[in-house]
């Protein structure tokens, strides 16, 4: 069980590096507008989140902290459909989408 959660977690960060990566791209693009990478990331991050959320073995779950994950990947990924289609993305709601993947991670890592 924990090799299967070890994986959940590397797919994550993959979900992760492909959003974020995404997004810095197409940043330094001329348009800002989603990219594949941004997308699958965003479902790929929101589907290992579920799935790192499920009680394994010998490991205590923080709920309040899956809670607020939660609520940041569902935001990201509606954030990211809202606008898939569309050819240029407002500044502000792509930096939107940036942030709240920052925000994700920082609570990822700081929340103990």
């Amino acid at each position: 069980m924990e090799t299967l959660r070890l994986i959940l977690r590397y797919a994550h960060l993959i979900a992760f590096a492909m959003l974020l990566g995404g997004a810095i791209v197409q940043y330094l693009s001329a348009k800002l507008r989603i990219n594949d990478a941004m997308f699958w990331g965003s479902i790929g991050m929101l589907v290992t989140g579920v799935l790192l959320a499920a009680p394994f073995p010998n490991r205590e779950l923080d709920y309040t902290k899956i809670g607020v994950k939660a609520v940041l990947a569902v935001l990201i990924f509606g954030a990211v459909i809202a606008v898939r289609k569309k050819q240029e993305v407002g500044k502000g709601h792509f930096l939107g989408i940036v942030g709240m993947t920052l925000l994700n991670a920082a609570v990822a890592v700081f929340w103990r």
